[in-house]
């Protein structure tokens, strides 16, 4: 089932306009620890709930088998999983694509002129519709309405919509940091360059194009649908943010194996889903006195999370539309992994290569830890504050000590991430944090 949304129709029947388009955003944050877990500690997973009770079981009429894999949109989630689901609307990834609104538009329309390259831009509001005026695919200054935003922080991007279905990104974004951080202000993405409009990266061409270059990333069960006779897209997507589905999976079949389970007060015993996240389910982390570091309490075997995170959180191409949760990532993804200009000589990031590439080459992904063990996979937050995400496994007295990171207790030096975790500024503002944890090299 393909879920059209009424606003990218015009009024009056006319054809309806090409899909939204958005930009990988924000990259995963992870930090260290905090003095208070003692050595030889155990760290349990509540990352899933313990395997139900026996109990009756759903009708046998009803098999998962004989049930579409049909998308049924975050909302249908909401009702059972009340806490989950508010934790994802606190996420990034809720937002990640949002049709232009005055709810959603955070960047000052109000007549602003931005002048870059000898191009004067203008950002200003027609009626209830937000409108730049800037250089379009001809180099002429011409009007652009924005109808999608993309991101949420610490920039918003902003998509229009060119012929045949192409849906394009300004060249500025608005910087959403508060003003006292440097924000509030809108701000070229190429400063210092001059790109007109026969270069690769002007705003209208293929590099800075949604369809091809961001939509996989930002929206649920992108379809690119591309015709390159016509060089025309009718890109599809089923839901316009990053859902519930774009993580476990078409929800047809669980919504209606609950359904049924729930009319005959059974328990539900089997999910539905192509994939079920229990890597860490009643998996401890104990923590070795002698080395000050833990050791999982059974090998993790398998790359259900990894596989799932790394569809987005990758520098990869993309040569399948047809990747669900539950595939092999190679499947349908060619990963980038340590190569020069990606990355430093010592391994760390250097280009944006978001997360995936570095987390493989790191002793934590040999250990066995996955995302999870670092982030709620609801809200992508930390698993706790400051260093005590890292301290679930590295013991507080031994690492969260100036005997160990010789900077005073509480600075920003005294963050294992400062040093383990060297950050990288992509996109002008966005600081983001290398994960292949290395130890640092001065040299």
């Amino acid at each position: 089932m393909t879920l059209r949304d009424p606003a990218t129709h015009e009024p009056g029947g006319e054809t309806p306009r090409a899909r939204p388009l958005i930009l990988r955003a924000t990259p995963w944050l992870v930090a260290g620890l905090l003095a208070s877990l003692a050595a030889a500690a155990w760290y349990v997973s509540t990352h899933d709930p313990a395997p139900a009770s026996p109990g009756p079981t759903a009708a046998a009429d009803v098999d998962a088998a004989n049930v579409a894999a049909s998308y049924v949109g975050t909302a249908s989630c909401a009702a059972c999983h009340a806490d989950e689901h508010a934790r994802w609307q606190s996420s990034q990834h809720a937002v990640a694509m949002q049709h232009a609104t005055g709810e959603t538009v955070l960047g000052d329309f109000s007549g602003v002129r931005q002048k870059h390259a000898g191009v004067t831009s203008e950002f200003f509001r027609r009626d209830d519709r937000y409108v730049v005026r800037t250089d379009g695919p001809d180099g002429r200054l011409a009007e652009f309405e924005v109808r999608y935003t993309f991101g949420v922080y610490p920039l918003q991007q902003y998509l229009v919509e060119l012929p045949r279905g192409h849906v394009q990104a300004l060249p500025y974004a608005w910087d959403v940091r508060p003003k006292a951080e440097g924000g509030q202000r809108w701000f070229h993405l190429y400063p210092g360059e001059r790109i007109d409009h026969e270069d690769e990266l002007h705003w209208t061409r293929r590099q800075q194009n949604w369809n091809y270059m961001c939509a996989d990333c930002h929206s649920t069960a992108v379809r690119k649908n591309y015709d390159a006779a016509s060089d025309a897209y009718a890109t599809t997507y089923e839901e316009i943010s990053v859902g519930c589905e774009a993580c476990h999976g078409p929800g047809g079949r669980h919504v209606a194996l609950a359904q049924a389970a729930a009319e005959r007060g059974a328990t539900l015993q089997q999910s539905g889903f192509a994939v079920t996240f229990d890597e860490r389910r009643g998996v401890g982390w104990v923590i070795d006195p002698a080395t000050g570091n833990a050791k999982r309490t059974t090998p993790r075997t398998t790359e259900k999370e990894l596989d799932v995170c790394g569809q987005c959180h990758a520098r990869r191409s993309q040569f399948s539309d047809d990747y669900r949760p539950g595939d092999p990532l190679l499947d349908h993804y060619r990963g980038s992994i340590l190569s020069a200009g990606l990355y430093h000589v010592d391994g760390q990031q250097r280009d944006e290569v978001f997360n995936w590439g570095s987390f493989l080459s790191s002793r934590m992904y040999a250990q066995g830890v996955t995302c999870s063990d670092c982030h709620d996979p609801h809200d992508g937050k930390l698993r706790a504050p400051g260093n005590a995400t890292c301290a679930q496994c590295h013991d507080a007295a031994k690492y969260d000590s100036p005997d160990h990171h010789f900077h005073a207790a509480g600075s920003a030096g005294a963050a294992c991430a400062a040093c383990h975790m060297k950050p990288e500024t992509y996109m002008v503002i966005d600081g983001r944090h290398d994960h292949s944890f290395r130890i640092p090299r001065p040299d």
